[in-house]
């Protein structure tokens, strides 16, 4: 598989997984109750993690191979703005979405809840623009 076909799945997969996590899984947490919300949130932690940090450095490994292979100013440009949402989207994650999960680690807070939703939108938006370039990139 080369990388242009990495970065496509990589890319495809996380849009999709922060769409369900955005509209389902983060807004179902509230439902969990105080009495399991310390051991559902580690767990959750813990899963997560096996789901999401193969294909998000896959897709950034793959995204800077792109860039720096580029064979055309119009390639690298496309590749380079795939990039810049990239750094948003670890960016945010290590600045408000990891500090939340932490947080919420200790026991559930809705305010800390409620951040945590609406600042994911960040990468939710972030992810979905990274579609159209990631198709452009492995079909140009």
């Amino acid at each position: 598989m080369n990388a242009l076909s990495v970065h496509l799945v990589s890319t495809l997969f996380m849009a999709g997984l922060i769409v369900f996590v955005q509209v389902v899984h983060y807004p179902l947490m509230a439902k969990v109750g105080a009495t399991s919300w310390v051991a559902y949130e580690t767990e959750h932690t813990v899963r997560t993690g096996w789901v999401v940090i193969p294909p998000m450095f896959a897709e950034l490994f793959s995204a800077f191979w792109i860039f720096t292979d580029a064979s055309t100013e119009r390639t690298q440009g496309v590749a380079l703005l795939g990039l810049v949402l990239l750094a948003v989207i670890w960016l945010s994650t290590a600045i408000l979405q990891a500090p939340a999960h932490k947080e919420l680690s200790r026991g559930y807070d809705d305010k800390v809840h409620r951040r945590l939703v609406r600042s994911n939108w960040i990468r939710t938006f972030a992810w979905l623009a990274r579609v159209p370039i990631a198709v452009t990139l492995a079909f140009a």
